[in-house]
């Protein structure tokens, strides 16, 4: 119910109303056209978990709401809400039960067949993982590289901002036809479509360009299945010069494997896409990657409680 209430005040604008200063609930009303009455339960929920403040009979954005929630700041964070979350994940989960009992359910994959559904995934997705990827970028030393593969890289966000960091690197996104159609956009957009070129095509049958020091893969185990681990990693072993590394960016769960929490729900949220997705740690990832011909592998937080990144070379 929280969640529902964050997304229709998203869909009604109500914080970008309040960018400019506190406002009664008829001065609201006459700004989104909402119900009279609903809109005053819904303006009371919102205070009710701190995204709204109330002074004397006006309304103004908490801190948070008005550094993410406000269409103009420069932290907007919405769009990931209303569209990925409220729009795809949130209705997933009414497959849940389905998937656990082992009956057919939509994985979230096949919906990138559609161009409505590709552009409003890989839309809402780069706005979310904007952060992630520039935090990546700063912390893995990409200096020496010149060409990183992007597996299954999406909107390109990753490529981007490793780009943006590195002057001399060039990446080089794999992904659905439909998708990269949409990286090549967002490339254009920070100018640098010269350095971000794409392949069409699903990650795990279609060819993957080799010599490469660097390979990414994203958010990519956490929606395949536990079987194609070793194909993805052979993959790019054979994709890497010799010493070259492996990079994955996952929801991670600790060793003992019961949490963190938000990595846990996660993992439900995707294992509703098909009976042979699984959750991991990096310890799972690690000896995998040493099965594979890797060596040397490490691991890390990079969003604390809920992502980790796990790394290994291809020997020399």
């Amino acid at each position: 119910m929280a969640s529902k209430v964050l997304f229709a005040a998203l869909d009604l604008e109500i914080f970008s109303h309040l960018a400019d200063g506190p406002l009664a609930v008829d001065e609201i009303q006459q700004r989104t056209k909402a119900a009279s009455n609903g809109l005053c339960t819904l303006l009371r929920a919102l205070t009710s978990q701190g995204l709204l403040g109330l002074d004397g009979d006006r309304y103004f954005n908490s801190p948070a709401a008005a550094a993410y929630l406000v269409l103009k700041s420069p932290l907007y964070f919405g769009d990931y809400f209303r569209y990925q979350i409220d729009r795809q994940i949130y209705p997933s989960f009414a497959e849940l039960g389905d998937a656990l009992n082992g009956k057919p359910t939509t994985p979230m994959y096949a919906r990138m067949a559609s161009p409505a559904e590709a552009e409003l995934f890989s839309r809402s997705q780069h706005v979310g993982s904007l952060g992630p990827a520039h935090l990546l970028a700063r912390r893995v030393d990409g200096s020496r590289w010149t060409k990183l593969l992007d597996v299954a890289g999406g909107s390109g966000a990753f490529s981007i901002a490793m780009c943006e960091r590195n002057p001399q690197l060039r990446a080089t996104i794999i992904d659905f036809p439909n998708v990269v159609q949409i990286a090549k956009r967002y490339a254009s957009e920070a100018e640098l479509e010269d350095r971000i070129s794409t392949v069409a095509g699903d990650a795990l049958t279609t060819s993957w360009p080799s010599g490469q020091d660097a390979v990414l893969m994203s958010y990519l185990l956490s929606a395949m299945p536990a079987n194609t681990f070793p194909l993805l990693f052979e993959k790019a072993y054979q994709a890497l010069n010799s010493g070259g590394i492996i990079l994955v960016h996952d929801f991670m769960l600790d060793d003992q494997r019961h949490g963190p929490s938000n990595a846990a729900l996660w993992f439900v949220a995707n294992s509703i896409s098909g009976p042979d997705l699984v959750s991991f740690s990096a310890s799972d990832l690690k000896t995998i990657l040493l099965d594979s011909g890797f060596t040397a592998p490490e691991s890390t937080d990079l969003l604390p409680g809920l992502t980790g990144l796990v790394s290994a070379c291809r020997p020399y």
